[in-house]
């Protein structure tokens, strides 16, 4: 039997299936207990509707949404942008790139692109 991967609640990296979690893995919902302890804030909401407010003009770099939502300190914001976006990759709405090419969030290093899904995939 396989089990699909699913994505962590918080960072959005992928959570893949192990044979420890066999009887809890529909409970599984953080990849780390990092993350399980972070758990999502309203920050990480105003960071996801920066992005998809921001992609109605066409791609954009994560540090377009983190300037939106913090002008001064945008930096500090960066890796929680880029959490956001995984999480919205996971939930369908947007393809992170890089080269122009749909890349996998969870191991994209460098920089990245964040854009509406396509009609043709």
């Amino acid at each position: 039997m396989t089990h699909p991967d699913k994505a962590c609640a918080v960072c959005g990296r992928r959570i893949e299936w192990r044979k420890k979690w066999e009887r809890d893995w529909e409970d599984v919902r953080y990849c780390s207990d990092a993350c399980r302890r972070r758990k999502l804030v309203e920050r990480d909401r105003d960071l996801e509707k920066a992005i998809l407010d921001l992609l109605q003009t066409g791609t954009i770099c994560p540090s377009d949404a983190a300037r939106a939502v913090e002008p001064v300190d945008w930096r500090d914001l960066m890796e929680d942008t880029r959490m956001a976006a995984r999480r919205l990759v996971a939930s369908g709405q947007v393809e992170i790139t890089q080269n122009g090419r749909v890349v996998d969030p969870s191991t994209a290093t460098g920089p990245i692109r964040i854009r509406k899904v396509r009609a043709d995939r």
